[in-house]
């Protein structure tokens, strides 16, 4: 099960969302580097708080564990992916270890490609 915060909210899309989709789809461009699978896809994005109107994007995501070797730098790489989405003006990546990631935020597609269903 995702954490996404905004998963959560109603079900109506509308124009602003394509803000938000672009951004998905730059953040489904990230993979981890020691699983084949984007860091979307994995579940390790928590929360994608975007303002539409300024473009600033806030991210909340984890990592597959705490002692990855890439947890120095990997939120560099996902700040600078999404803040080459046109609309983007503005991108802050936190990375959180709570809850604990676990194989069961993963997608069912992550789960597919690993061979896990």
């Amino acid at each position: 099960m995702k954490v996404l915060d905004w998963l959560n909210r109603s079900g109506k899309r509308t124009s602003d969302d394509l803000l938000e989709t672009r951004v998905i789809a730059a953040l489904r461009t990230v993979f981890d580097p020691e699983i084949p699978v984007n860091i979307y896809d994995l579940g390790l994005v928590y929360a994608l708080d975007i303002d539409q109107n300024s473009g600033d994007v806030n991210i909340h995501m984890t990592l597959t564990a705490p002692g990855c070797p890439v947890a120095a730098t990997f939120p560099d790489t996902v700040a600078t992916t999404v803040g080459q989405v046109e609309g983007v003006h503005s991108v802050e990546v936190e990375l959180v270890w709570e809850p604990p990631w676990s194989q069961d935020m993963m997608d069912e597609a992550a789960r597919l490609e690993l061979g896990m269903l």
